[in-house]
């Protein structure tokens, strides 16, 4: 027995999900059989109502946005931003700005989760915003691109952790790579024991994300000032366009990830009223914390030994804790990048879900643990991915431009889906659905910025960004290659 996509023979595609229910129903159905009939009022009442059941609630969606923002970029990407910048004023206008256009995104993204409120969202929504294809383009680039930055931050986090627990003969390459392994393995097996069990654990691990973030805060009120430093400060001869374009792309990458929540559309409940009040408070809580910790590094490190500053979250430790501040913060971090890793794990199945419902990839990639609402198989290959990349990737600054290449692109694109949207969902206007203010301001705003940001990494670096473009645009052969694949008589999708 057949199970139908997007765009196949049978009448059903991605507008069938914008229709009122009355009018989806009265859709005709061009099966040849009359079981084809009976497969596609199933697949309709499927894509409907969806075999993941809803069990997270508004303050798990809050702890999972905190997660999915605060991983080790606010530890690190500091150091690059007072680099491009040149001056504590225009160092803090960044910030500043790139919250400003989080909060945009967050208000973009909340309408689209409540608009289209299923698995995957951020696959279904460029599908029907665009097209399947361009779809798959972006959603296949993003998902290398996550688990790399997965696989850099655990590395991250072994170096701090590394020489608190490794005996001294294993404190090198082989041993934090060991460390990292195990904590992506670990994390894999809590995920396993079910989505609710995975949510708990993350509630917890951003417990301690933000209280390491609220500790590195009070060192803004502590009597620890930096000395003058022992040289001029020195200012960036370049136009404000090409400082804030580069400046942006690492703030940027410490705001992203709140946009995967849309993927939780089908896992929370009431997700119309529950989305955008997760979504905004928690941008709301990684804003003030944001703002308040770079005015801490300042004051405390100074604007200029901040360029060139390499264990940032431990020179702040210790000017707050003193001599134990190196081991607590080597915890707490490890700790951060493990709620970090956890809630990515949680998110990035779902996209494969997403995906194996449009026929692009195997239908296993799909199929949920009843008990545990775990996309087991999609769970298993993504985290094997993360492993892979282990062996490969050893520097965490190499790989931010190629993720905001990606990033950039993709969070335009979809958050540009929102026009469509509108159009195509009047129907749901007035019935208890996110309908954000300003429109259509607020997301020109957010698109134009992430466009600009696009523009001046190929300026920067033209050969790294074609490189990126060349993975991005060999999914297209690979899109129409797994379509034919999953389709042919005796594929995975029969």
């Amino acid at each position: 027995m057949r199970a139908y996509s997007y765009g196949d023979s049978s009448g059903f595609t991605p507008d069938s999900l914008l229709m009122p229910a009355p009018e989806r129903a009265r859709q005709p159905f061009t099966g040849r059989k009359p079981t084809d009939i009976l497969v596609n009022k199933a697949l309709i009442g499927y894509l409907v109502q969806m075999s993941i059941k809803p069990k997270l609630g508004p303050f798990d969606l809050t702890m999972i946005v905190v997660g999915l923002v605060i991983g080790m970029g606010i530890f690190r990407t500091p150091i690059s931003v007072a680099r491009e910048t040149g001056t504590p004023l225009l160092f803090y206008l960044v910030w500043v700005l790139g919250g400003l256009v989080t909060l945009c995104g967050a208000l973009t993204y909340a309408e689209i989760g409540s608009r289209l409120p299923v698995a995957g969202g951020f696959y279904k929504v460029l599908s029907v915003g665009f097209h399947p294809a361009y779809s798959f383009m972006i959603n296949w680039t993003l998902v290398i691109s996550n688990a790399a930055s997965i696989a850099a931050v655990c590395i991250v986090g072994a170096e701090y952790i590394g020489p608190v627990i490794l005996p001294a003969d294993m404190q090198h390459e082989g041993g934090r790579k060991l460390i990292a392994i195990g904590a992506v393995l670990m994390l894999y097996g809590i995920n396993m024991l079910g989505i609710r069990m995975s949510a708990s654990w993350q509630n917890v691990l951003t417990v301690f994300k933000i209280t390491l973030v609220l500790l590195l805060c009070l060192a803004a009120f502590s009597n620890q000032v930096a000395p003058a430093a022992e040289v001029a400060v020195t200012s960036v001869n370049h136009s404000w366009a090409y400082i804030f374009g580069a400046a942006l792309v690492p703030v940027f990458f410490t705001y992203g990830g709140y946009q995967q929540t849309i993927n939780f559309g089908s896992d929370v409940r009431e997700p119309a009223r529950n989305m955008p009040r997760a979504i905004l408070l928690g941008i709301c809580i990684i804003l003030v914390l944001y703002l308040t910790v770079n005015y801490a590094y300042v004051k405390v490190i100074g604007f200029e030994q901040l360029k060139s500053t390499e264990a940032l979250a431990a020179r702040m430790a210790e000017a707050f804790f003193g001599e134990y501040g190196f081991k607590v913060t080597s915890v707490l971090l490890f700790l951060s990048v493990l709620g970090y890793a956890n809630v990515n794990l949680m998110s990035n199945p779902r996209m494969y879900y997403a995906m194996a419902e449009d026929g692009v990839l195997p239908a296993v990639f799909r199929r949920v643990n009843n008990r545990t609402q775990v996309q087991e198989v999609a769970l298993s290959v993504f985290a094997a991915l993360i492993i892979g990349m282990l062996y490969f990737l050893s520097n965490f600054d190499n790989i931010i431009q190629y993720v905001m290449l990606f990033d950039s692109i993709g969070l335009a694109s979809a958050a540009a889906t929102i026009f469509v949207l509108r159009r195509k969902t009047a129907h749901l206007d007035g019935q208890g659905i996110y309908k954000m203010k300003l429109y259509p301001l607020v997301p020109a705003f957010f698109i134009t910025v992430y466009l600009f940001v696009t523009v001046n990494i190929f300026i920067k670096d033209l050969n790294q960004a074609l490189g990126g473009m060349f993975w991005f645009v060999a999914g297209l052969p690979i899109y129409f290659f797994m379509r034919y694949a999953v389709k042919r008589p005796g594929g995975s999708n029969q």
